[in-house]
C-alpha cells in the first residue's frame, strides 16, 4: 500500500478513528493488525520473513536479559545478528555477489556452477532489519531492557508509518511510546496532518513531476547530450530529496496524529557547507545508525590517522551497498568516503587558500560558495546512484563534462525533445516553481518554526493556506501511484 494511493486515504482515517475509539490498552492490537495489513498489501508472503525476524530477535533479547555477563549474552547476540544479516544477504545480496563472482570466474576461465535464485526483494527489508539489529545490540550492551510483551515488540518492528522506508527508529525512543496512552489532541492531530500534506506536496508535486524528466534522460542517456544531462542530474538531486524526505514527512505526520513522535530524518541537507554536515542532515536515522553501530565500534576517529580514514571509507562503502545490490551504489558510497577523507587531508590547505583570496572577509559569500560546492559534489555522486549501469553513469559524466567545457554546447537543450514530452514545459515550470516554494519554506525554517508561524495566523488564513496546498496537489501532482524511491532498499 502506497502512501500516495486511494487505498491509504481510506486505510489511514479508518485506523485513526478506531484507534481513538478503542480503550487505550487495546490500541496496540489495532496498530499491529493494521501494520501487518499495510505490509501484506504488497505481497502477503513477505510477512513470513517479518514474523521470523521478529520472533528471533524477541527470543534472543529475552535470553540476553537473563544474564548480566556479556560473555553469556554474546551467543544470543550473534544468533540475532547472523539470522538478520543472513536473511538480508540471501534476499538482497546473494545474486549480486554470485553474479560478480561468476564474472570474475569467466574472466579467469574458471568453471563456476553456483546457481542464481529468482528471489523477490521483500519490501523495506533493509529498514526493519537495521531497526531490529540495533535493538539486539542495545539489549546486549545494557542500554535498554528486553521487551517482555511480544505484541508490543512486534509492533515496534512493524509500526506501519515507518515500516518500509524509515525513519529507522531506536527502541529507546519508540518502544516506550507504544505503551503510553495517547489522548486525542486537536492541535497535535492538525499538526500531524499538516506535516503529511507537506510530504505529499514534496512527493506528488515535486518528486513525481521531476521523475518524468529525469527518467527520460537516465533511461535513455545516449539519446541526449549537452545541458540535458546536467539538468537531469540536478533534477534528480531534488527528486530523491523530495521523494525520500516526503515519505519521512508523511510517516512522521501520521505517527504524530496517533500521538507517537518519530525522529527527524532530514534537515535541509542541500544547505550543508561540508560533506560531513550534509550527512548530519541527510537520512539522519541511517547516518546515526552507521555512526553508532559501525563507525564507533571500528574505532571512529580515536585511532591512528590511516585507520581513521579506513573507518570512514568502510562505513560509506557499506552505506552504498546498503542502498542497493549494484556496483553503482558501491561507487556512490566510495565517492562519499573519498570526499570525507580528502576533506580531512586538505583542510589546512583549503583554509589557507580561502584566506589568501580574501573570501573569509565576506562570510555570506563564503557560505554560499561552500553550499554550492557541496551541492555540486553531491549531485556528481547522485549520477552513479541513479544510473542504471556503470557504463551509463560514465557516459553521463563524460557528456556533462563536455558540455561544461564547451559553452556553446552547454545550453544546447532541445526544448521539443522527449525530456519535456507533450506537456513538458508545464511540468518543467511546475517543478521549478514548487522547488522555489519548498526552498523558501526551508529558508524560513532557519529563523523559526513554519508550523508555529501558520498557527499564529487567523483561522481564515490558515484554512486558506490548507486549501491552497490541497488544490495545488490535486492540480499539479502526478497520480500514477509511483513508488517511493527508497522502497527498493
Amino acid at each position: 500500500m502506497l502512501f500516495n494511493s486511494i487505498e491509504f486515504f481510506i486505510f489511514f482515517p479508518v485506523v485513526v478513528t478506531l484507534y481513538f475509539l478503542l480503550p487505550p490498552n487495546r490500541r496496540w492490537i489495532l496498530l499491529l493488525v493494521a501494520s501487518y495489513y499495510f505490509y501484506m498489501s504488497w505481497k502477503a508472503a513477505y510477512a513470513i520473513i517479518l514474523v521470523i525476524s521478529t520472533l528471533i530477535d524477541y527470543s534472543c533479547s529475552r535470553m540476553m536479559g537473563r544474564y548480566e555477563d556479556k560473555a553469556k549474552r554474546k551467543p544470543w547476540l550473534w544468533l540475532s545478528l547472523v539470522s538478520n544479516l543472513g536473511i538480508l544477504l540471501l534476499f538482497k545480496y546473494y545474486n549480486f555477489f554470485n553474479d560478480s563472482a561468476r564474472g570474475v570466474a569467466e574472466a579467469l576461465n574458471v568453471p563456476y556452477a553456483m546457481p542464481a535464485f529468482e528471489l523477490l526483494l521483500p519490501m523495506g527489508i533493509s529498514f526493519y532489519t537495521f531497526q531490529t539489529m540495533s535493538y539486539s545490540i542495545d539489549v546486549y550492551n545494557g542500554r535498554i531492557k528486553p521487551e517482555r510483551h511480544l505484541g508490543i515488540f512486534a509492533l515496534f518492528v512493524t509500526f506501519f508509518p515507518q515500516l518500509v522506508a524509515g525513519p529507522i527508529e531506536r527502541a529507546g525512543n519508540l518502544l516506550g511510546q507504544l505503551r503510553q496512552h495517547h489522548d486525542f489532541n486537536y492541535a497535535r492531530v492538525v499538526a500531524g496532518l499538516r506535516r503529511m500534506a507537506w510530504g505529499f506536496f514534496k512527493k506528488i508535486v515535486i518528486a513525481d513531476n521531476l521523475a518524468l524528466m529525469v527518467n527520460q534522460v537516465y533511461n535513455n542517456p545516449t539519446d541526449f547530450e549537452g545541458f540535458s544531462h546536467i539538468l537531469a542530474s540536478v533534477f534528480f538531486a531534488f527528486q530523491i530529496y523530495c521523494d525520500f524526505s516526503g515519505y519521512s514527512d508523511i510517516a512522521i505526520g501520521a505517527a504524530q496524529v496517533l500521538g507517537i513522535r518519530l525522529m527527524e530524518n532530514f534537515r535541509s541537507p542541500y544547505f550543508a557547507k561540508s560533506i560531513p554536515e550534509f550527512w548530519s542532515r541527510w537520512h539522519i536515522s541511517l547516518s546515526t545508525w552507521f555512526r553508532d553501530y559501525l563507525y564507533i565500534p571500528l574505532g571512529g576517529n580515536r585511532v591512528v590517522k590511516w585507520r581513521w580514514y579506513y573507518n570512514l571509507f568502510i562505513v560509506f562503502m557499506v552505506s552504498g551497498l546498503w542502498h542497493g545490490a549494484s556496483w553503482t551504489f558501491v561507487i556512490w558510497g566510495a565517492l562519499h568516503g573519498i570526499y570525507q577523507v580528502f576533506g580531512i587531508l586538505t583542510k589546512a590547505q583549503r583554509n589557507a587558500f580561502v584566506r589568501q583570496i580574501g573570501l573569509t572577509a565576506h562570510p555570506q559569500l563564503y557560505k554560499w560558495v561552500q553550499v554550492l560546492t557541496v551541492f555540486f559534489l553531491v549531485c556528481f555522486s547522485w549520477i552513479f546512484f541513479r544510473a542504471n549501469t556503470i557504463t551509463d553513469a560514465f557516459y553521463i559524466v563524460g557528456q556533462s563534462a563536455a558540455a561544461v567545457a564547451n559553452p556553446a554546447q552547454l545550453f544546447a537543450l532541445d526544448w521539443s525533445h522527449d525530456i519535456f514530452m507533450d506537456q513538458g514545459f508545464k511540468i518543467f515550470a511546475v517543478s521549478i516553481l514548487a522547488i522555489m516554494v519548498m526552498e523558501t519554506v526551508h529558508l524560513i525554517q532557519r529563523s523559526g518554526s513554519v508550523s508555529q508561524l501558520i498557527m499564529q495566523r487567523p483561522a481564515w488564513q490558515r484554512w486558506g493556506l490548507y486549501y491552497a496546498a490541497i488544490v495545488s496537489i490535486l492540480l499539479f501532482g502526478q497520480f500514477g501511484h509511483q513508488e517511493f524511491i527508497y522502497f527498493q532498499f
